[in-house]
C-alpha cells in the first residue's frame, strides 16, 4: 500500500472535524484494509469467503436444535410460536451483540498487532479502528442475511418496520467506535487490559437480554439488565425486524447522545495519547 496514498492529520487534532477529515482522505486506505481483514481472515480455507455465510447458517440450525428441540425453550409468542423462533430471536440478539463484541475484544490488541503502522509517522493510526469496525459490520451484514431469510421463509415475509435496523444501529456503531479507540490505546499502555476486557465480554454476553426476555425478568432485575449499554439496542432490533414494531424513538435519541458523546472521548483519548505509542512498544 502506498504511502503516497495516506493524508495524516496532526495527531493532537482530536475534533470531529478531524475525524471527518481523516475519513476522506484516507478511504482508500480503510476500504483495502477492511477487503484485507475480512478476506485475511478466511485466507488458506478450502471455502474461503463463503465461510462469512456458512457460518451464520451454521449456528442458526444449531440454535434451533438445542434450544428449540433440546431445551423446549419458549419466547412468548403465543400458542402459534413454533421450535424455530426462540432460534431467531437468540440469532437476532446475537447478531448485534457480535457487532460490539469483536470490536471489543480485539481493540485492546489492535495496535500492538500492528507495530509496523505504528513506526510509520505518515500513516493515520486513527482508522484502525474504523476498519475493525467495517469488519464487523460486514460479518453482521451476512448473518442479518440469513436472518431476514429465515425469517420470511418462516413467517412468510418480513415486517416493514426491518428497514429501520440501520437508524438502529447507528448509535451502538459509534458507541462500538469509540471504545474501539480508547481501548486501542489503553491496550498498549497496559497490556492486561485484553484479559479484562475478554471477562467483560462474557459477562455482557450473559447480562444481555439475548437468552431471556426482559419482559420475563422482574423489576429490579429488568432495571439492572437495562444499564447494560447493549441492552436497548438489542431490544430495538428484534422489535423492528421481528415484531414489526417501531424503534423508541426518545430512548434511541437520548443512546445516541451518549454513544457520540464516548464516540469523541474515545477518539480525543486516542488522539492525546498516541504520540507515546512507538515509545511504548
Amino acid at each position: 500500500m502506498p504511502l503516497s496514498s495516506m493524508t495524516p492529520l496532526p495527531s493532537s487534532n482530536a475534533s470531529p472535524l478531524s475525524l471527518v477529515h481523516s475519513v476522506l482522505r484516507n478511504r482508500n486506505v480503510i476500504w483495502q484494509l477492511t477487503k484485507r481483514e475480512v478476506i485475511g481472515r478466511y485466507r488458506g480455507s478450502l471455502l474461503g469467503l463463503l465461510w462469512s455465510l456458512f457460518n451464520p447458517l451454521l449456528m442458526l440450525a444449531v440454535y434451533t436444535f438445542v434450544f428449540g428441540v433440546v431445551f423446549q425453550s419458549k419466547w412468548g409468542f403465543g400458542p402459534s410460536e413454533t421450535k424455530f423462533d426462540f432460534a431467531l430471536m437468540l440469532f437476532a440478539g446475537i447478531l448485534v451483540f457480535n457487532i460490539f463484541g469483536e470490536c471489543m475484544n480485539r481493540a485492546p490488541t489492535l495496535i500492538l498487532s500492528n507495530p509496523n503502522y505504528v513506526k510509520k509517522i505518515v500513516f493515520p493510526l486513527e482508522i484502525l479502528p474504523i476498519v475493525l469496525l467495517l469488519a464487523a459490520l460486514f460479518h453482521a451484514a451476512v448473518s442479518l442475511t440469513v436472518l431476514l431469510t429465515a425469517l420470511a421463509a418462516s413467517r412468510g415475509g418480513i415486517p416493514l418496520t426491518a428497514v429501520l435496523l440501520p437508524i438502529v444501529l447507528v448509535p451502538l456503531v459509534a458507541l462500538a467506535l469509540g471504545t474501539s479507540w480508547f481501548l486501542s490505546s489503553l491496550g498498549v499502555y497496559l497490556r492486561d487490559v485484553g484479559q479484562a476486557v475478554g471477562v467483560l465480554t462474557t459477562a455482557l454476553l450473559f447480562l444481555s437480554p439475548i437468552f431471556f426476555p426482559s419482559s420475563a425478568l422482574n423489576e429490579t432485575v429488568r432495571m439492572f439488565i437495562a444499564l447494560n449499554p447493549l441492552s436497548f439496542p438489542i431490544e430495538q432490533a428484534r422489535d423492528v425486524v421481528i415484531w414489526g414494531r417501531l424503534p423508541d424513538w426518545s430512548g434511541l435519541l437520548v443512546y445516541a447522545f451518549v454513544s457520540l458523546l464516548i464516540m469523541q472521548l474515545g477518539y480525543w483519548w486516542f488522539q492525546k495519547s498516541r504520540k507515546g505509542l512507538a515509545d511504548v512498544m
